[in-house]
């Protein structure tokens, strides 16, 4: 295999219930456009120079049984009525050629604005702590998010979250959010 540097990613996100576990993950994966794939789970770089696409323009440069590299994050549940979310938050550096964060979040009983901010907000620290900019840690998630957007060193924080509450008759309920990578040749590095 050679060196794989994802040129290219979009985000996506997807909610599946089903009578069995492995069947609202699969209906997640669905909704999420992503069920056709061999999905490898990575950690959470972005990589230098990497674009984002949109969902929609990102599986169409990709084929079905393609293995393929993503940031995902899921919650399963099948306790009625439970609010769950997952969440990737994204932070990109200024400088295109210094790589940025992935972060992955999922909780019970947070909304997913919540869970959206938490993710971003990790993701933009791992970043901050790489670039060497002093921030509170304490402080709240607005007035870091300030301090890291004013300082030129980080220009995007950002989210892709789904929450869902537990089917009420009690079918599995799952949640995704991932980070999908796409290489420029389609596929044609690995």
């Amino acid at each position: 295999m050679h060196n794989f540097v994802p040129a290219k990613v979009f985000f996506t996100k997807g909610v599946g219930r089903h009578k069995e576990e492995l069947g609202s993950f699969e209906m997640a994966l669905r909704d999420a456009g992503i069920e056709k794939f061999n999905l490898v789970r990575v950690s959470s770089i972005f990589p230098p120079n990497c674009k984002i696409i949109s969902r929609e323009k990102g599986l169409q440069l990709l084929n079905p049984g393609e293995v393929v590299f993503c940031v995902m994050y899921d919650l399963r549940a099948n306790e009625p009525n439970r609010l769950m979310a997952a969440s990737v938050g994204l932070a990109v550096p200024a400088d295109p050629n210094q790589y940025g964060y992935l972060s992955e979040h999922k909780s019970f009983g947070e909304t997913e604005e919540r869970a959206g901010e938490y993710a971003e907000d990790l993701a933009a620290s791992m970043l901050a702590t790489t670039l060497g900019l002093e921030f509170n840690a304490d402080a709240a998630w607005d007035e870091r998010e300030h301090i890291y957007k004013t300082s030129g060193k980080i220009i995007k924080t950002t989210n892709i979250t789904q929450s869902a509450v537990g089917n009420k008759d009690g079918l599995w309920t799952t949640v995704l959010a991932a980070a999908v990578f796409v290489s420029d040749g389609n596929g044609a590095e690995v």
